[in-house]
């Protein structure tokens, strides 16, 4: 993964060294991004003292659009914005949702485009085998 500080995303940037990192690349005029929502809260909350973190990473032209749909459905994960979409650019994402999951090392070990809730119980089930990586 890169260092996320070079690509001048709006908001505050957590730490993630050293974490499994669920990168969610998303938009709000997304249907697909709207349902996965309380997926990716839950599993923010439930690795969260394993060593896990969902981040996601908005990419709306206006940041109104980002806060509006932010206000409507509840999140529990830090979201940044990539206003410029470098971030967006460099990982080559032309479909919303498309997210990433980062080893403890920063490696990318999984990609997935889309969001099907019928493929969440797999998605845990690579999380968890992450998480159980030393």
């Amino acid at each position: 993964m890169p260092d996320l500080s070079s690509f001048g995303l709006e908001g505050s940037l957590p730490k993630t060294k050293g974490k499994v990192v669920y990168l969610d690349f998303w938009a709000s005029w997304c249907a697909p991004c709207k349902a996965s929502f309380p997926v990716l809260n839950g599993w923010h909350q439930q690795y969260a003292s394993k060593g896990f973190m969902v981040l996601g990473v908005n990419v709306d032209e206006t940041s109104e659009a980002m806060q509006t749909f932010l206000k409507k459905n509840n999140v529990s994960f830090p979201v940044v914005r990539d206003a410029a979409h470098k971030l967006v650019s460099a990982a080559n994402v032309s479909t919303m949702p498309s997210s990433f999951i980062i080893d403890r090392r920063g490696v990318i070990r999984h990609a997935h485009t889309g969001f099907h809730a019928r493929d969440a119980a797999a998605v845990s089930a690579q999380i968890t085998a992450l998480l159980g990586e030393s």
